[in-house]
């Protein structure tokens, strides 16, 4: 197995990396600041220069480009948002389902933009399918996700049921009871997006540096070791990488994702998996499975994130070996085709969880700090979203979204999101949590009655879901 950034697939499919960018080494002024290079910041300071190309922007990071989340994730780009109801659920059924229509239009929008920007990183638009495929009891769960979607107001052209038979035409399951199928879902090598963005955000005049870790981010000012940068606005854009910043870290907490992939798969096995179009998939439990067919044949595969006790961020990469057969054995649980395949990769990184489960753009201008981030995982398609609206709420631009109920202008974090309880009650709750999970999972594995329990247990994991509202 490789070690820390090469047990990366992502990170083996750049080639020869260029030098590290320089550091920021003296004391400059800017238009705006953004703290962190990945998805978010690239996105906002990319926008920023479309909009105001005149503006002077510069980005610091404190490692190397696209070192947390965005170049370690499963690769979907996601037309929805974690957490979006608890934005839009008071909303009328029309405001609802112009919301929808805003997050799935993204997916496309990162499409377009890649494509206009000659950006090469595998931007496959296969969709989503949320299989009921492992246990009788997903059936249920999967059709209440569909009802909870459409009553969220995603369309029904966009997300709809496929029975077995059209499971089967799709993906070949070990139970492939049937599932949802969602158009606005796309995959991509998040590894060769970070990099290209980087690449054409420096053509458009950003400066970006690297190894320039900020160690103050203060009103109008950051600072680092050897250097800092004075400007009227701060964005920090850390998402679940904020370990320095302590005022961040209390409302945005990490959680370890885990990640494998495989060899490449034959074309004989390939037939026997399906997939020919490349979709995303995902089943029904709770500890959450999700994976996808890659550009070059593998299968990229995720389950079971970790909460560290003390809210620490995963800074190395490579994942043990009993992490990574624990993934092996649900992924060909899941795709019993799959037996005897080899993983050749295991890494992780850290999402950002807010205290109330909301993704949010934040522009305080009275203090002159922005931040966007708290995407619990669906970071790739949401960072793109953010990163054009904290762009706009910084110029001042009325656009539609802006005027989305996840964007706060002239407002504070410190108001908006709440604060996560101290430990150990934080790592205590995650554990109780994990392991009602992993109960209900269990009693659906056994396929039998259990008239009192099951019921009860799922309205207790509901709860459980509910609990951080």
């Amino acid at each position: 197995m490789h070690t820390d950034a090469h047990s990366n697939f992502w990170s083996t499919t750049l080639g020869e990396r260029p030098a590290s960018r320089p550091r920021l080494a003296a004391h400059v002024q800017a238009d705006v600041v953004i703290v962190g290079a990945g998805f978010t910041g690239l996105w906002t300071a990319y926008y920023l220069k479309r909009l105001a190309p005149e503006w002077e922007i510069v980005v610091l990071e404190a490692e190397r480009v696209g070192h947390g989340a965005s170049g370690r994730n499963g690769g979907w780009v996601v037309g929805n948002l974690a957490g979006l109801e608890r934005h839009i659920g008071g909303l009328s059924r029309e405001e609802r389902r112009t919301c929808c229509g805003v997050v799935a239009d993204n997916v496309d929008e990162v499409g377009r933009v890649l494509a206009h920007e000659g950006i090469e990183a595998d931007f496959n638009k296969g969709g989503a399918i949320y299989a009921a495929a492992r246990y009788r009891d997903q059936i249920a769960i999967q059709r209440d996700y569909l009802q909870h979607l459409h009553e969220l107001g995603h369309s029904e052209a966009n997300c709809y049921w496929l029975d077995a038979e059209q499971l089967l035409e799709k993906a070949r399951f070990r139970n492939g009871h049937g599932g949802i199928y969602h158009r606005q879902v796309a995959t991509v090598n998040p590894a060769k997006l970070v990099a290209g963005l980087a690449e054409r955000v420096e053509r458009l005049g950003v400066t970006i540096h690297e190894q320039s870790r900020a160690e103050t981010l203060s009103h109008h000012k950051v600072s680092t070791r050897e250097g800092s940068v004075e400007s009227p606005m701060v964005v920090c854009a850390t998402e679940g990488y904020a370990d320095r910043f302590l005022d961040f870290k209390r409302h945005v907490i990490p959680v370890q994702s885990l990640v494998i992939a495989t060899e490449p798969l034959s074309e004989a096995r390939w037939q026997e998996i399906g997939m020919a179009e490349r979709p995303a998939f995902a089943d029904a439990s709770r500890l959450i499975n999700y994976g996808h067919r890659t550009a070059d044949g593998r299968i990229v595969f995720g389950a079971r994130g970790n909460y560290y006790l003390g809210a620490r961020s995963k800074a190395d990469q490579a994942i043990d070996d009993g992490a990574i057969r624990m993934r092996r054995d649900l992924l060909v649980d899941l795709l019993p085709a799959l037996e005897g395949v080899r993983v050749e990769y295991g890494w992780g990184g850290s999402l950002g969880l807010s205290r109330n489960f909301r993704p949010h753009a934040i522009l305080d201008r009275a203090s002159g700090l922005a931040t966007a981030g708290g995407y619990a995982g669906e970071g790739v398609a949401a960072s793109h979203l953010f990163g054009r609206t904290l762009a706009e709420m910084i110029l001042e631009r009325d656009t539609e979204r802006v005027r989305m109920p996840w964007a706060f202008n002239d407002a504070s974090h410190r108001q908006l999101i709440k604060r996560w309880e101290v430990e150990p009650l934080r790592w205590l709750a995650a554990q109780a949590i994990t392991f009602s999970y992993a109960g209900e999972e269990a009693l659906m594995r056994r396929d039998k009655p259990a008239p009192l329990l099951k019921p009860a247990l799922r309205r207790l994991n509901d709860r459980f879901a509910s609990i951080i509202e």
